[in-house]
């Protein structure tokens, strides 16, 4: 039988957390054994808020060779940059003509950065969820890792799917959500109601998997406990759940192991061994990043193999596309 399709991209607006890591890219490491998979730096989202322009391509390249670091293997994967294959536009074009407005308005995330962003509350901020749909919907893509913050813009990609198929005859998959069921969703080391992010004004909020060592033994030393004392995974404890959530996705211990290892024991004692298993578990990494980010021509050998992969794939859909809505061949 084929292998299912997986689709999953990353933006490149800044440095990546260990939330990123562990709620995403570890994830997707293990799906390359089983399934097709595409793993995409969207670039294109990342323009819909102000980006200067040497950053960008820097992190681009940054994240390309962060994902490679932490175990996507581009022999296994179709590893590319999203501006390299243009079917992604061309089809999301396609795509807003079946988009409500009503849907996008909808859009939690939408109305988030609608708030933050009034001065630059351009259109693609408004439709960048049905280029969303379109990076899905090319790859004829079964399975999408998301979060639960990301299943509205999934059910949009659906839903297109659904409405493409029923006025022009059969043309894409509808594709289903891979829901983690652990550690899918790290939060603040300062406020654990929300997610971690780089964004985040205090940078004691989150760990970059780049960080060094110094800095990431700081930010854990200064995680948000609480006054009970007592190491125990439960939601009247969000700062210590959270960090136990942390430990246990670095360790690879089940968390009634390490509840039971610290019974009795102090705050300090787990935040000092956890700085130990993090220190640890990024360390190959850093060292990997380092060694694949510093050979440009290695690098640029994979992005350009890579988007060919992904262009050969998405012009299949297109051309069905194109056909069906009635545009001339070239």
């Amino acid at each position: 039988m084929d292998k299912k399709t997986v689709f999953s991209g990353v933006q490149p607006s800044g440095a990546l957390t260990i939330g990123n890591y562990i709620g995403a890219i570890k994830r997707w490491v293990p799906l390359q054994d089983d399934y097709n998979c595409y793993y995409c730096v969207v670039d294109q989202h990342a323009i819909t808020v102000p980006q200067e322009p040497k950053n960008l391509r820097k992190n681009t390249l940054d994240i390309l060779a962060l994902l490679m670091a932490c175990g996507i293997n581009p022999e296994k994967s179709t590893l590319f940059i999203q501006s390299h294959a243009p079917e992604h536009a061309e089809l999301a074009w396609v795509l807003n003509t079946i988009t409500y407005m009503g849907q996008l308005n909808r859009m939690t995330q939408f109305k988030d950065k609608s708030k933050k962003s009034e001065e630059n509350l351009n259109a693609a901020l408004f439709t960048y969820p049905v280029l969303m749909a379109a990076d899905i919907l090319l790859y004829q893509t079964d399975l999408v890792p998301v979060g639960q913050d990301q299943k509205q813009h999934l059910e949009l990609a659906r839903d297109l799917a659904e409405r493409f198929n029923n006025r022009y005859s059969d043309t894409f998959k509808v594709p289903d959500p891979l829901i983690g069921e652990f550690g899918a969703r790290i939060m603040s080391l300062q406020d654990p109601s929300v997610k971690m992010s780089k964004s985040d004004s205090d940078e004691n909020g989150f760990i970059l998997i780049l960080d060094d060592q110094a800095a990431i033994r700081r930010k854990i030393k200064r995680a948000v406990t609480d006054s009970i004392g007592e190491v125990s995974y439960n939601d009247e404890q969000p700062g210590i759940k959270n960090l136990l959530n942390i430990y246990s996705s670095f360790s690879g211990e089940g968390i009634d192991t390490i509840v039971e290892k610290y019974r009795g024991r102090g705050y300090g004692d787990f935040k000092k061994d956890l700085e130990e298993i993090v220190v640890e578990g990024l360390s190959p990494i850093q060292e990997k990043f380092k060694t694949i980010r510093n050979d440009k021509t290695y690098l640029e050998e994979i992005y350009k193999k890579g988007a060919q992969k992904a262009s050969n794939e998405a012009r299949k859909t297109l051309r069905k596309v194109y056909k069906k809505i009635g545009f001339i061949p070239r």
